[in-house]
């Protein structure tokens, strides 16, 4: 089983390692003032034509820039979390946090210079953002504190900007916490929300999160993805650094490699249809998300495992196809093939199969070698 769940090493190499940031100037009639931004585009950014990447904005980007691209970038080196484009929206001094992100105290809504920072963020930013950059569909709004409850308002529209809501220790317009699991529980396409609290955190605002949590743990639709921390030894500022990597593993467990634990408490267990599985994880991947990546060598393996540990051998033929689909020029499907053969008794073409694959590209752990010892086995 080992072998199945190995890091490549070499496919490591390839990958690059550094995003590219820079900060940027967007002037805002609805503000009337230039506003600045700091962007970080992903290491892999124009190399490859048509790609296109979910975008992440993070309010308070002062000082939540630098915490969520770190994340991401350990993440993305381990293949855990998919390459993304950030643009943190400074709101410090000269810059008033607090006014942009003003509610009427009658109705909960964006007010007066909070209203006009409602209007640039989805008037103006994210047009000019989409019409300069390479950005998916799927798109992630973060915050904390009133910039995190502030966030929220957008889920207050009938059809929101925002695919995804990270949302640390906020503090609470009036009545959030029983007007939002409302408008969560309306929502028909695929949505993501995260909050968090921690036992340092300001009570009064936590005792408001606390019920925001239990309204919408009520909630009955299948179209909602929900995840609430309630971290112990924290403080109101020291969350955001256990809550940041919490949140984007939340938002992208579908992306993620096949992990042991999927593969003990979901896949093995299935009774067939192990090649589905797979397929059925990269075609959520590429809807989810709009992240369309060939299917990692090592969740093919993973698959193999369970067809061997199941007796599923017909299901190698399967796999044989969609690994010809994904690496064409491999070893990798004339293995499947050969596998498939020799599992279900037919030693000769097994042989071919395992001599057609020698002369193939090596990957992953398939080398040369190993084919010859597999031919060898046939003989």
């Amino acid at each position: 089983m080992k072998n199945y769940f190995c890091i490549i090493a070499l496919s490591l190499l390839t990958i690059p390692l550094f995003a590219q940031k820079s900060t940027d100037t967007i002037h805002s009639e609805k503000l009337k003032q230039d506003r600045v931004i700091s962007i970080s585009l992903p290491a892999s950014y124009g190399k490859e034509k048509n790609k296109t990447y979910p975008l992440l904005l993070v309010l308070d980007g002062d000082y939540l820039f630098e915490p969520f691209t770190g994340a991401l970038q350990y993440g993305n080196y381990w293949d855990d979390l998919p390459e993304l484009i950030v643009v943190g929206i400074n709101q410090s001094a000269p810059f008033d946090r607090n006014a942009e992100t003003d509610v009427d105290a009658d109705n909960g809504l964006p007010f007066e210079k909070g209203a006009q920072f409602f209007d640039f963020l989805s008037m103006e930013l994210l047009p000019a953002l989409q019409k300069k950059y390479a950005i998916a569909p799927f798109k992630i709004i973060a915050g904390h504190d009133v910039t995190a409850g502030f966030l929220n308002l957008f889920l207050y529209k009938e059809n929101p900007l925002f695919d995804a809501y990270i949302s640390m220790s906020p503090e609470l317009p009036m009545n959030m916490e029983t007007r939002l699991p409302s408008r969560l529980g309306l929502t028909k396409k695929p949505l993501f929300y995260y909050q968090s609290t921690a036992d340092g955190d300001v009570k009064k605002m936590q005792e408001l999160i606390k019920k925001l949590d239990g309204n919408i743990k009520t909630i009955q639709n299948p179209n909602l993805y929900y995840q609430f921390d309630d971290f112990k030894n924290a403080s109101h500022y020291s969350l955001v650094l256990h809550s940041i990597p919490s949140a984007l593993y939340h938002l992208f467990g579908a992306y993620q490699p096949i992990s042991s634990t999927e593969f003990q408490e979901k896949i093995v267990k299935l009774p067939s249809d192990y090649v589905g599985y797979l397929t059925k994880k990269y075609d959520l991947i590429q809807t989810s998300f709009g992240i369309k990546i060939p299917i990692r060598i090592n969740d093919f393996r993973a698959i193999e495992a369970a067809i061997l540990k199941n007796n599923a051998f017909s299901e190698f033929e399967q796999l044989a196809a969609l690994s010809k689909k994904s690496y064409p020029k491999s070893m990798l499907s004339q293995y499947h093939m050969g596998m498939f053969y020799e599992k279900t008794g037919e030693t000769k073409k097994a042989l071919k199969a395992y001599l057609n694959a020698y002369n193939m590209e090596e990957i992953g752990s398939l080398t040369r070698d190993f084919m010859l010892e597999k031919a060898e086995q046939m003989k």
